[in-house]
């Protein structure tokens, strides 16, 4: 038997429930993981709510990134073998897999090997964020080393693996943060200037910053009012890829913004990377040798007991952490 946490209903929290199942053998295309570590995800907490790109078929399976062993292949798997350390990469629908579980099946183009300096805390930790900040602002934006690149919601995962990337890269990252309370941290993890949305000017801040040109991308997850306040903070021609909706208000299209500066407004998820065979696999190689190289580093807010997972979903909703947050098994 296995323990697996499932959702019969759309909530709080406390919906998430820890049953025990048989696992069956891993059927054709599919992969068997003794899970390690699981990384958890806002698009999770937003599925559980039935507020996802999805709604929840009850009783749901729930959870995008693991990392563990594999202990059986299903036919016509060739390039994963039975011992293998792997992590998984969110491309699937989690109405028929989930990551938050003692021993999962997954389909096997979401297996993938991580580099073995990696700990499995890290290795589930990597690509839902690095290929999400990778798809929007290397593979798209083609971002340069001249680039100013605005980040709301910077303590994110998400929002620290974009920070990476742009330093990477050369270019300069702004971190956006809500208070005052992540400011020497994230300047630590190499943001090069942090905006403290709820006290400075925003527009203001980014114009002294950039010499009164504004940025060329925002990448942010947040979307609402401020995206107006975000498309005022653009240079002419600059990019605003919105890949998320954190806020529950509404969110007005900065029409005058977008005409007088030319801006390109995009939607952007993870998916539009990770069902593009040939762009994932590009993704996937820089991604690992960055990786292997010690160039990127996930990093780990907090960690919690399988048996913890709705004080883990807790924490996660209460935006709180610095990083990612990880159930270890």
């Amino acid at each position: 038997m296995s323990k697996t946490v499932q959702i019969s209903e759309a909530g709080e929290p406390s919906v998430l429930s820890i049953i025990d199942e048989t696992v069956p053998a891993p059927s054709a295309d599919e992969v068997q993981i003794e899970v390690h570590a699981i990384g958890l995800n806002r698009a999770e907490a937003m599925f559980r709510r039935g507020q996802y790109l999805e709604a929840p078929e009850f009783p749901a399976r729930i959870g995008y990134e693991c990392s563990g062993s594999v202990t059986a292949v299903g036919e016509n798997v060739k390039h994963i073998k039975v011992g293998d350390a792997v992590s998984t990469i969110p491309n699937f629908s989690m109405n028929q897999y989930g990551a938050y579980a003692e021993l999962t099946n997954m389909p096997v183009t979401t297996v993938t090997h991580h580099p073995d300096n990696l700990s499995w805390q890290q290795a589930t930790s990597v690509w839902m964020q690095y290929l999400t900040a990778y798809g929007a602002l290397i593979d798209l934006a083609k971002m340069q080393a001249s680039d100013y690149v605005l980040i709301p919601a910077a303590s994110s995962s998400v929002g620290l693996a974009a920070i990476q990337l742009c330093n990477l890269i050369s270019a300069t990252p702004i971190a956006m943060t809500r208070t005052a309370e992540k400011v020497e941290q994230l300047h630590q993890l190499g943001a090069k200037h942090v905006i403290i949305s709820e006290q400075d000017d925003v527009v203001d801040a980014v114009m002294a910053i950039t010499d009164g040109h504004g940025v060329n991308i925002v990448f942010d997850p947040v979307a609402g009012p401020m995206l107006t306040t975000l498309a005022e903070a653009c240079a002419p021609s600059a990019i605003i890829f919105q890949y998320g909706a954190l806020s529950s208000e509404p969110t007005p299209y900065p029409l005058f913004a977008a005409l007088q500066k030319g801006l390109t407004i995009r939607a952007y998820t993870l998916f539009e990377l990770t069902s593009s065979p040939e762009r994932l696999a590009k993704a996937k190689e820089k991604i690992f040798d960055w990786l292997k190289h010690s160039q990127l580093s996930p990093v780990i807010a907090k960690t919690f007991d399988f048996d913890d997972i709705v004080a883990a979903h807790s924490y996660l909703e209460a935006n709180n952490q610095l990083g990612k947050i990880v159930i270890t098994l």
